[in-house]
């Protein structure tokens, strides 16, 4: 990290022998950060305090990057492609110091070179969430911030059972709004990517030909989780025809971007019980992916297929067993295989047997959800701040970093932004330790001062996130299971914030985690009631997260919020 004792400087000239559009878009991005950060000007010519001279070394590695001192004074950032030469950019931003009255370039030299090679991320366009209402503008920046961390997928879904067809008003409004997303990370490089359910369908969907999502039989004891009830059966006369043509007409709307991946999906939503399709993971799922991957390979052939095990063997049994008997021969028409759980421990299966086609295998981490919801009712997810979990995604990753290539961390907004970060550096460095990795975020978005009393409460905040929902006597409570440590964890987030730049103090990313340490602290001083202190502090996450209209399950329980909720 730079020293504290270096001089601040005001004005840096980028020289750049990079013609490709990536060139200017580091150019963007580096006046952006450094303007915003600190009031520096980014010139790329005349006199400067600091200069950075862009280049592309193709040596390095595959996305890799150099940083080295020149003679002259100043940085060399060397890419090996346009893809490394971003992440040398956030590299050096992210090892710089922001004053109020300029920045200390850092001082990290030398070579890195990611170790995995898919290095993605999910967004979850639904439910009025962030992703979905934020202005595009707003969530296009964000993900060229994460670029910055190495991130080089993003991948989103085109949920069809909110609309009639295709030419639904709002469907195409749908479609601008990821396409534009998509558009965005190809200007930073990153590759687009497009999720399917192997029998998803319209809310208009033909009844006669709608899958059956019942359970207690043919092997199936639990109901399929999330089902809405409008899928199509793949062995009922006609569906598989239509459900192709509509695959069509949507990757036709995706045609001139890079989708590089096609995610094909089971479960949740999606899946047959019947007794033709069972058990669906290896069975009615495989008879729609194939035909699908083809018909995606048509339209994009360079394109990568993954298919997804998510759910597998949780409602009926056979399915992974199944997948490895049907994969014996290393199928032709898939990638990558997919596995994770929203749960604490990573799938048995492929840990135990090896991965069916001995398929190269990529995650699904479960960086927003985890202790909403699912666990306890009335406890929407993000609801009171940022969810760091560096302890939590460390022991997820060694358990089974080792036999990974990669993943696609599942986001539903930003309060999980320190969780991004996390899991984009294990897919880079697999040996960094996720608690490095949070200081090194602390320091890029808040300060480098500040390192130590944010990462304790950081700590404190992972420890503390896990809360009940009761309402007694029509007066709602959020009970921190772990509350020691809350009032710490406050006394160290203020004590931060009292040395932070006012660009630092008043970020998004700050105010997340000081509102997190803020509502924690009134929660546990008001018998876990929603004090005033709180209320206001909920209403101003509301804001952040453009979650006026959100569901329950993603909004932060303002009165407002809890009065609109409905019992499922």
């Amino acid at each position: 990290m730079a020293g504290n004792m270096r001089t601040a400087m005001r004005r840096l000239r980028v020289d750049s022998l990079v013609k490709e559009p990536i060139g200017d878009k580091a150019v963007e991005l580096l006046r952006r950060h450094l303007y915003e950060r600190c009031g520096a000007d980014v010139v790329t010519a005349g006199d400067a305090d600091f200069v950075v001279a862009l280049r592309l070394s193709p040596e390095i590695g595959a996305e890799g990057f150099r940083i080295d001192d020149v003679p002259s004074g100043g940085v060399r950032i060397n890419g090996s492609d346009a893809r490394g030469l971003l992440y040398g950019v956030g590299k050096l931003l992210r090892t710089s110091r922001f004053e109020t009255d300029g920045f200390v370039p850092g001082a990290w030299r030398g070579t890195a070179v990611p170790a995995k090679p898919v290095r993605g991320i999910y967004f979850a366009s639904h439910l009025h969430n962030f992703h979905h209402d934020a202005p595009v503008e707003e969530v296009a920046r964000y993900v060229e911030d994460l670029a910055l961390w190495g991130c080089n997928t993003l991948i989103v879904w085109f949920d069809m059972h909110h609309f009639t067809g295709l030419d639904d008003p709002a469907a195409q409004a749908m479609i601008a709004r990821l396409r534009a997303l998509l558009k965005a990370a190809n200007s930073v490089g990153m590759s687009g990517g497009l999720v399917v359910l192997a029998n998803e369908a319209y809310r208009n969907s033909p009844e006669a030909l709608r899958a059956d999502w019942t359970a207690g039989h043919d092997g199936y004891t639990i109901e399929p989780g999330g089902h809405y009830h409008v899928e199509l059966c793949p062995n009922k006369p006609g569906a598989r025809e239509l459900m192709l043509r509509w695959l069509d007409e949507r990757l036709a709307a995706f045609a001139d971007i890079d989708v590089d991946y096609l995610w094909i999906w089971p479960y949740d939503q999606g899946g047959c019980t019947c007794r033709q399709c069972r058990p669906w993971g290896a069975n009615g799922f495989l008879t729609l992916a194939e035909p699908i991957a083809r018909a995606y390979r048509r339209r994009f052939p360079r394109g990568k297929v993954v298919l997804s095990t998510w759910y597998f063997d949780r409602f009926t049994t056979g399915e992974w067993a199944g997948l490895a008997h049907a994969f014996a021969q290393p199928p032709d028409w898939v990638d990558y295989l997919l596995a994770d759980d929203f749960g604490d421990r990573f799938p048995e299966y492929p840990l135990r047997h090896g991965v069916p086609g001995n398929l190269p295998l990529v995650s699904f981490p479960e960086i927003s959800m985890y202790y909403g919801p699912r666990y306890e009712p009335g406890c929407p997810w993000g609801g009171f701040g940022a969810n760091p979990l560096p302890r939590r995604l460390q022991r997820l990753w060694d358990a089974a970093g080792a036999r990974l290539v990669g993943g696609f961390p599942y986001s539903e907004g930003i309060f999980e932004d320190m969780n991004k970060a996390i899991c984009a550096q294990l897919y880079w460095q697999p040996d960094k330790p996720t608690l490095q990795t949070a200081r090194e975020y602390i320091a890029f978005e808040y300060s480098p001062d500040v390192v130590d009393e944010v990462s304790a409460a950081v700590e404190i905040l992972e420890r503390s996130l896990p809360r009940s929902w009761q309402n007694a006597g029509g007066v709602p409570r959020f009970v921190i299971k772990e509350p020691s440590g809350v009032d710490e964890a406050w006394r160290l987030v203020q004590a931060a914030e009292r040395r932070l730049t006012p660009y630092a103090r008043g970020s998004w990313r700050w105010r997340l985690l000081y509102l997190r340490a803020l509502i924690d602290h009134e929660l546990l001083h008001h018998d876990f009631a929603v004090s005033q202190a709180c209320a206001g502090a909920l209403q101003e996450l509301t804001a952040l997260y453009h979650a006026q209209r959100a569901a329950y399950v993603l909004s932060p329980p303002t009165r407002q919020a809890i009065a609109a909720m409905r019992p499922e």
